[in-house]
């Protein structure tokens, strides 16, 4: 049975498992779900939650991006992510542990709050995957999309204030570390280096992230303008994904 990747193309977390597997060389088939209608296949699979990403290998049942990781560690370790050294792979964790915390949903609340506002941008990239009607009923149930997910997520302009506080510090520090030395963790890429590039990936859109990112006049001024600022400091992590992606 092949191995199925269930998913949001536009999910960071989602990036973060979808490069972990090319990057150890895996075959894998992508199921891409639209957000809302995705908890009833989800809650199948998991008999639990119903957050994504979610693998299924010959019918076992992984959910979450780091859980997924530590499968893949452990059944396919070659290229390794993790060091052999358990003094570096607790600091590998912890760097994991934050960015997944703190990095994973400060850009989720700050990129929605101003997405969010701009309907004709923001629809293509939640249906992206997914077929092209979902893009007319995103549309025609805009409004009530738009009220789920700021009530689900807690996202308002308090909320995506201290979002944004939470990624100048985040990409900060990022920034110092590696003006220090190549990796965040030892002398090679471990996941630590993927988790802080696929989760902060939403800020720089590269192209090999299956969404169709929109033009630079339509992205949201206050983005803009933001991102125009902080680009140099977001420039190593920028180049961690380029490198190793």
């Amino acid at each position: 049975m092949a191995m199925k990747l269930y998913q949001f193309c536009i999910s960071h977390y989602s990036e973060k498992v979808r490069w972990a597997l090319d990057y150890k060389g895996i075959s894998y088939q992508p199921v891409n779900l639209l957000p809302g209608q995705h908890a009833r296949t989800i809650k199948k699979l998991t008999r639990a939650g119903s957050s994504v990403p979610v693998l299924d290998h010959d019918g076992q049942i992984i959910q979450g991006s780091s859980e997924i990781l530590d499968y893949l560690d452990k059944t396919f370790p070659e290229p390794a992510l993790m060091p052999e050294d358990p003094a570096l792979q607790e600091q590998v964790r912890s760097w994991e542990t934050k960015l997944d915390e703190l990095a994973g949903a400060a850009i989720r609340t700050w990129v929605y709050h101003y997405f969010l506002q701009r309907p004709k941008v923001v629809v293509p990239l939640l249906a992206a995957g997914t077929p092209f009607y979902n893009r007319i009923l995103l549309s025609l149930a805009f409004s009530r999309v738009d009220e789920i997910m700021r009530n689900w997520m807690k996202i308002n302009q308090k909320t995506a204030d201290a979002a944004q506080e939470t990624l100048e510090q985040l990409i900060t520090e990022l920034a110092e570390v590696y003006e220090r030395q190549p990796y965040l963790v030892g002398d090679r890429f471990t996941r630590a280096d993927l988790t802080a590039a696929a989760l902060l990936a939403p800020l720089f859109q590269p192209e090999q992230y299956p969404v169709p990112w929109p033009k630079p006049a339509k992205v949201p001024k206050p983005v803009q303008a933001w991102l125009a600022d902080w680009r140099p400091k977001l420039e190593p992590v920028v180049q961690v994904y380029h490198k190793h992606r």
